[in-house]
Order: C-alpha cells, then sequence, then structure tokens
C-alpha cells in the first residue's frame, strides 16, 4: 500500500491549502454560474443554447476555478506555508538547545510584513536565551568553583587534624583554617541568597530618614584592625551629618563591601580615602584607595557576578560583591561608577539621592 506524503515534521498531517481548497471554489464557480443562467435564462432562449456551447461554459469555470485555486495556492505556499515551515523547524531547532538560529527576513526593511517583524522578535528572543544560557553555564562553572576551593582546604586540614603527632599549636593553626573557610562558604552562601532575594525583588527597600555619615563612620571602624594591621593609611573626610531616605541595612551592605575590596586590594603602607560630600538633591560618597588598580577588560565586567579581574582566585572572594552593591543602589535610585588606572588604584563612587523617590 502505498505511504501518504510526509511532511518534514511529523506532526503536521495537512497542508495550510489542502484539494478540498480546489473542490469548494469549483462549486463555489458552480453556483455562480448557475445564478447567472438563472438571470440571463429571461433574456434568451436557453433551449437553443448549443451542447457544444454549454460544455464550452462548463470547460471555461473548471479551467478558471482550477487557475485560481493554483494561483492561490502558489501565493499562500509562498508567502506563508514555506516561512510558517522554516518558523517552525527554527523553533525545534531552539527547544532542542541551539541558541545559534537565525531566520532572515523575506523582505526589506521598507516591506517588511507581519512574518518579517515575527522573525526579528524570534530572533531576538533567541539572542537572549543564548545569553541567559551562556550566563546558566558560567554561573554553575563559578558557584561550582568558589565552593570546591573552601570545601578542599576544610577537608584537607580536617585531615591533617587526624595525626597524633601534631603540636597544639599546629592543631590551632588547622582549626583556624577550618574556620575561616567555613566562613568563606558561608558568605559566599549568604551572599547568593540574597544576591537572588534582590534580583527577584523579594526584598524591597524600607526607606528610613538616618544619618549617613555615621553609618560611614560605623562601618570603617569595622575594619579598624585590618587596616592598622597592614599598615594602611585610612583618610575620612566626611561632614558631621549627612541626613538621606534610605534603606539602611541594606546601605551597610554597599559600604561593608565597597570598603572591604578597598583593604582586599591595598598593599600594606598603601592609603584608603573616604570621601563624602552633599548636594541639595543628592549625596556622593566616594571610597579611594591606592592598590593595583582595574585593567579595562575587567572595569567592563566589573559588577557582572562572579566575575574577577584575578582569573588564579588567589585573591579571596567570590566576585559577588559588587554585584550585591550594584543591585542594592538600583533598587534605592542611586547609582556606582568606577574610576581606574591599572597600578595606582580606584575609586569608588556612589551617588544617593537625598529623598527616596518611590515608583508609581
Amino acid at each position: 500500500m502505498r505511504e501518504k506524503k510526509q511532511f518534514a515534521d511529523r506532526r503536521v498531517k495537512k497542508r495550510l491549502f489542502p484539494i478540498s481548497t480546489f473542490i469548494s471554489v469549483f462549486f463555489a464557480f458552480a453556483v455562480f454560474t448557475t445564478i447567472q443562467m438563472k438571470i440571463l435564462g429571461e433574456s434568451i432562449d436557453a433551449a437553443n443554447i448549443p451542447k457544444s456551447n454549454e460544455i464550452a461554459i462548463f470547460v471555461v469555470w473548471l479551467l478558471s476555478a482550477a487557475a485560481f485555486t493554483l494561483w492561490t495556492n502558489i501565493q499562500i505556499t509562498r508567502h506563508y506555508q514555506k516561512p510558517i515551515e522554516e518558523f517552525s523547524e527554527a523553533a525545534r531547532k531552539v527547544a532542542s538547545g541551539d541558541f545559534s538560529v537565525y531566520l532572515a527576513p523575506h523582505h526589506t526593511a521598507d516591506k517588511s510584513t507581519h512574518l518579517d517583524v515575527l522573525f526579528a522578535d524570534f530572533d531576538k528572543m533567541v539572542e537572549e536565551l543564548g545569553s541567559i544560557e551562556t550566563l546558566k553555564t558560567d554561573f554553575f562553572s563559578n558557584v561550582s568553583h568558589e565552593i570546591k576551593t573552601p570545601l578542599a582546604i576544610i577537608q584537607n586540614n580536617a585531615e591533617l587534624l587526624q595525626k597524633e603527632s601534631l603540636t597544639d599549636e599546629q592543631r590551632k593553626e588547622y582549626a583556624e583554617t577550618i574556620c575561616h573557610a567555613t566562613k568563606r562558604l558561608s558568605n559566599l552562601i549568604t551572599n547568593m541568597l540574597k544576591l537572588n532575594k534582590l534580583e527577584k525583588q523579594a526584598i524591597q527597600p524600607q526607606p528610613q530618614i538616618y544619618d549617613v555619615c555615621e553609618q560611614l563612620c560605623s562601618c570603617a571602624l569595622q575594619f579598624e584592625d585590618m587596616w592598622e594591621d597592614k599598615g594602611i593609611e585610612f583618610i575620612a573626610d566626611i561632614e558631621d551629618c549627612a541626613k538621606i531616605e534610605a534603606d539602611a541595612e541594606l546601605m551597610d551592605l554597599v559600604w561593608t563591601n565597597l570598603l572591604s575590596n578597598a583593604l582586599k586590594f591595598t598593599p600594606p603602607g598603601g592609603t584608603i580615602t573616604l570621601l563624602q560630600t552633599s548636594e541639595p538633591e543628592e549625596v556622593m560618597i566616594s571610597i579611594k584607595d591606592t592598590g593595583c588598580g582595574i585593567d579595562e577588560e575587567t572595569l567592563c565586567h566589573i559588577f557582572d557576578k562572579f566575575y574577577q579581574g584575578d582569573t588564579s582566585h588567589s585573591t579571596e572572594g567570590n566576585g559577588l560583591g559588587l554585584a550585591l552593591v550594584q543591585r542594592i543602589l538600583q533598587l534605592s535610585d542611586g547609582s556606582i561608577t568606577v574610576d581606574s588606572t591599572e597600578g595606582k588604584g580606584s575609586t569608588f563612587t556612589v551617588r544617593l539621592p537625598v529623598s527616596y523617590r518611590k515608583e508609581a
């Protein structure tokens, strides 16, 4: 038994323009002809019309119906059937994970149809999906690395602690290393959860009027032991009082991350400067260090999640701090900019409105 013609996609069972359409058009023409003959019947002697003429009329209408149907079929196939088949095949590839698909427009920009617009939107969607897929891959890769490192440290030092020949000093050292790695892992997970909630807006700012200068002083004093141990000169040039309307708890995370980064990348004997100024509509806070600076490539990705300019990951950190800072400032109607010279240091500048502008 002869098999029916199969389409490229096995789910398709019927063409957009099947043979039944031809039959419908033919009968439509037959009805029109009958009506025409009824109208003209009173004016002509239908009984004396030669049989050959009747057959000719029938053949003319048959050929007209066939020609019209064929022309319509060609037009629909060309302008709808083939583009839709192309679109269906592209969608199937994307569904299977191929994000390199591109649908070219069928007309020039000045003659675009709805299908051309659909194709353009589809290409844009595929591009975004490809970017998301890349980000997801990078995310899992970075998360795996950041979790694996402290876990390896914990495992190695735990194995060393099992040795009976260790001195009390060695046991203390290994235990401190385990605690430090555990704290690093805990900070990573905490920052991931906070950033995830901020991005999903599960955490909404709770603005209140408070003194940002007092907050800056409190945050800076948390790192006093660190800058003294490294011999870093810390300079603070801030006003006595500057009131802003913001979420104090979230802003505390901003200053803590920026100050921590400055201390991390400033070598012993360097300088960190905390500067704060006020304008009628906004407050500006900048944190300047004399560290290693940031190259141009790193500057382009400085606020990306898990991105670290130090590809060896030798510097402690997980690449989430600045992403967290940027997201908090976005939710607070603020902004952050970076000015850096490689080998000379970096300056992070935060601008915050004095009054919180709640979105309508």
